[in-house]
C-alpha cells in the first residue's frame, strides 16, 4: 500500500466510524461554517485520522494542490466529495 492508500484509507475509517455520512464529517471539521476546509482545518481532519504528525502539513498542502479545482486554497464540499470518491474506488 502507498503512503496516499495508506492516508485515504485512514481518512475513510475516520469518517465511516464517526459520522453518518461524508457531509456530517465535512460540516464537522468545516470549524468556521463557511463550507470550505482551509489547510487548518485539514489538518485537524488528519490528526484526528491519525496522521503522523510530521507528514498532516505536508499531505493538507497536497491535498489541496490535488483536488481544489477552483484554486481558492480551500476544499469546498464538492472537491471534498470528489476526494471521498476516490477513497471508496
Amino acid at each position: 500500500m502507498t503512503t496516499e492508500e495508506s492516508i485515504l484509507n485512514k481518512i475513510q475509517i475516520l469518517i465511516t466510524n464517526h459520522f453518518d455520512t461524508p457531509q456530517k464529517a465535512f460540516e464537522f471539521f468545516d470549524e468556521d461554517s463557511d463550507r470550505k476546509l482551509s489547510k487548518k482545518e485539514i489538518v485537524k481532519l488528519l490528526k484526528d485520522a491519525e496522521i503522523n504528525g510530521f507528514l498532516r502539513g505536508i499531505v493538507s498542502t497536497k491535498l489541496v494542490e490535488g483536488y481544489d479545482k477552483n484554486g481558492d486554497e480551500l476544499i469546498d464540499w464538492e472537491e471534498f466529495k470528489a476526494a471521498i470518491a476516490k477513497i471508496k474506488k
